[in-house]
C-alpha cells in the first residue's frame, strides 16, 4: 500500500479531490504523509530553511521578540511559541541569543506547534534544556501574552485553487485520467469568499485560498490583542495571491506535484493580505510587509556577521559570507521571503518593521 494507491482508491470511490485535500493527504497522512514520515531538512532532505543556513537568523529573530517583550513591560508569565519548528534550530538560536535579557527565560513558557512525530523527537533533543510543551494546534496556546515566530509554516498549509469564469469560479481538482492523477475543473459556481477578487482579476485568472490559515491567525491575533505580545511571520509570497503557485520540491529540485505523492514537499505562496486582514478582524495591528533582507539588515545582521567573521579564515569564513548573502541579497532569499509582524494596536511595532 502507498499514498498513491490510497488516493487512487479514494478518487474512484468519491470522485476528484480539491488541491487542498490532496496537499493535506500528501503532507500529513498518518501513515504515508511527507511530514509524518521524515526529516525533510538539510542536505539529506529536500529543502533548507533560513535557520539552517546561519545562526544569525534565529539570533536576530530572538532579539527582536525580546525587545517587544521589554517594550510591553516584560510581562510574566508569557508564551514563547513557534509554528512548525523543524529541527528546533531557530528556537535554539533564539534562546541562546536571549539568555542575557534579564527575566526573559524565567518568565517564558515554551510551546511548539508541530504535526510531525519524527520532528518532535528531534526538537526534544535540541531543546530539552528548556522543557518545551508540544501542542497540536495554535488554538491550544495558553491565554496569556504571546511571542511567536512562524518561519515557512503558512506556505505548507493546503490551498484551494479557483479559476475565474465570468463572475463565477471553477475549482481546480485532482482526479484520474487513465488511472493516472490529473488536474481537472469543477463546474463554475459563485464563490462569495472571492467576490472581492472580481475587481482585480480577469477571465481565466487563478486565485488561491488558504482556509486553514484563518483559525491559526485568529488564535494568535486574539491572544496578542487581548494579552499583549507579538508575532513574526516569515515566508515566501506577496501581499495578494494571484496565479498558480503550487510547487513540489524533492532532493532540492523542482518536481511534478502529482508525481510520487507523499515523497515531495508541497507548498504554495502565502497570501499575506489574507493573514493581515484576519489578524485585523481579531483586534490585532499588523506591520508593512517587508523583504527579509531589509528586515535583517535593519536588525543588524551585517554587524553580527562581522563579529562572527573576526576569528575566521579559509572555508569557515567563506561559508559565513555565503550565508549572509543567501539570507539578505535580493537575488537570493532577500526579496523572495517577506516578513509580516502582528502586535497590539496600543504597542510599538516589532523592531525592523514599519506600522
Amino acid at each position: 500500500m502507498s499514498l498513491l494507491h490510497h488516493l487512487t482508491a479514494r478518487i474512484r470511490a468519491d470522485g476528484p479531490v480539491s488541491v487542498a485535500d490532496y496537499m493535506r493527504e500528501c503532507l500529513l497522512h498518518p501513515q504515508f504523509g511527507y511530514y509524518t514520515t521524515r526529516d525533510p531538512l538539510g542536505a539529506q532532505g529536500d529543502f533548507t530553511t533560513a535557520p539552517e543556513i546561519s545562526q544569525m537568523y534565529g539570533e536576530l529573530i530572538g532579539l527582536a521578540l525580546a525587545q517587544c517583550w521589554l517594550d510591553q513591560g516584560a510581562p510574566a508569565p508569557f508564551t514563547l511559541a513557534e509554528l512548525g519548528p523543524g529541527r528546533g534550530t531557530l528556537m535554539a538560536d533564539l534562546l541562546r541569543a536571549t539568555r542575557g535579557v534579564p527575566g526573559f527565560h524565567a518568565a517564558m513558557q515554551l510551546c511548539l506547534i508541530e504535526a510531525s512525530p519524527k520532528l518532535r523527537r528531534t526538537q526534544a533533543g535540541t531543546l530539552h534544556a528548556y522543557a518545551p510543551e508540544w501542542l497540536d494546534t495554535a488554538e491550544a496556546l495558553p491565554d496569556q501574552p504571546l511571542l511567536l515566530v512562524a518561519n515557512e509554516f503558512f506556505d505548507a498549509l493546503p490551498v484551494r485553487q479557483f479559476i475565474r469564469s465570468g463572475d463565477q469560479w471553477s475549482e481546480k481538482r485532482i482526479g484520474l485520467t487513465g488511472g493516472t492523477l490529473a488536474f481537472g475543473l469543477s463546474p463554475a459556481a459563485p464563490q462569495p469568499a472571492l467576490d472581492h477578487r472580481l475587481q482585480d482579476t480577469q477571465e481565466g485568472d487563478l486565485v488561491e485560498i488558504c482556509d486553514a490559515a484563518a483559525p491559526v491567525i485568529q488564535a494568535i491575533a486574539s491572544r496578542i490583542a487581548t494579552h499583549g505580545g507579538a508575532a513574526l511571520i516569515a515566508d515566501y509570497g506577496d501581499w495578494r495571491a494571484l496565479g498558480d503557485t503550487l510547487q513540489a520540491l524533492r532532493a532540492h529540485q523542482p518536481a511534478d506535484p502529482l508525481q510520487a505523492p507523499g515523497e515531495a514537499d508541497l507548498t504554495a505562496h502565502v497570501d499575506f493580505e489574507a493573514l493581515a486582514m484576519s489578524a485585523k478582524s481579531n483586534g490585532c495591528a499588523f506591520t508593512r510587509l517587508t523583504p527579509q533582507g531589509v528586515f535583517l539588515e535593519r536588525l543588524g545582521i551585517t554587524d553580527r556577521a562581522r563579529a562572527l567573521a573576526a576569528p575566521l579564515q579559509g572555508e569557515p569564513l567563506e561559508s559565513l559570507i555565503a550565508a549572509h548573502r543567501r539570507l539578505t541579497h535580493p537575488d537570493e532569499m532577500g526579496n523572495l521571503f517577506k516578513i509580516l509582524g502582528l502586535y497590539p494596536s496600543t504597542a510599538a511595532s516589532p523592531p525592523g518593521l514599519n506600522p
